[in-house]
């Protein structure tokens, strides 16, 4: 059987996750930029080589060295981009996967709340025990209102004055307030001329005159 069919091929190694991915990537890219940065300080080199060389035939030998410089800067710098790029893709995998796993949970947690309240409501809650509930809430109140009018009430004033026989009454006191008002205007009995004594005419006499002779 096994001539046939062959052997089952064993299990490799599991797959890295994506952030060891992206890390490892990271790492060779920023590998990449210390070789770049080690060629950019050989081209400095050669530059100040060439400034400083007269002899042609040697100019030429060092411009040939800063060209195949150049040429593996260009190369190391367009592998690095690629790094850069992959791991960029890798992280927005990552992401995907993390905000996937995020929604799930939500969802899931949403699920179960649904159910505990579906539960909760079935058993503890009934609408029309509700509607009971605020009709009893409701007379309560109205029975309140009785009570507070009860006790607000005047018991000084009889049952059977209405407010109409209150304002009768009202109206005849002004009625008597203002006569006597008009009355208090008048001029007072004994201010008026016929209650005063008539004005003297004659001269007064002394107390000699006036008492008989012989007395």
């Amino acid at each position: 059987m096994n001539r046939v069919f062959g052997k089952k091929k064993k299990a490799g190694p599991p797959a890295p996750s994506l952030d060891d991915a992206s890390s490892a990537v990271g790492k060779r890219a920023d590998h990449m930029d210390t070789k770049i940065a080690a060629l950019d300080k050989e081209l400095n080199t050669y530059k100040q080589k060439l400034k400083t060389t007269k002899n042609p035939s040697a100019k030429r030998t060092i411009q040939k060295r800063a060209i195949e410089v150049l040429k593996r800067k260009r190369m190391y710098e367009q592998q690095r981009d690629t790094l850069m790029g992959q791991q960029f893709n890798m992280d927005q995998a990552a992401f995907g996967i993390e905000s996937a796993k995020a929604t799930i949970d939500s969802v899931a947690a949403m699920k179960a709340a649904n159910v505990e309240l579906k539960k909760a409501i079935k058993k503890d809650l009934n609408v029309d025990d509700i509607d009971d509930l605020a009709d009893d809430m409701a007379e309560m109140m109205e029975e309140m209102n009785e009570i507070n009018e009860a006790m607000g009430r005047n018991f000084a004033t009889p049952e059977d004055i209405t407010e109409a026989d209150l304002e009768a009454e009202l109206d005849m006191l002004e009625d008597e307030l203002e006569e006597e008002d008009l009355l208090g205007e008048e001029t007072p009995t004994y201010l008026k001329d016929d209650a005063l004594p008539v004005n003297p005419t004659g001269v007064p006499q002394s107390q000699a005159s006036a008492t008989p002779a012989g007395l």
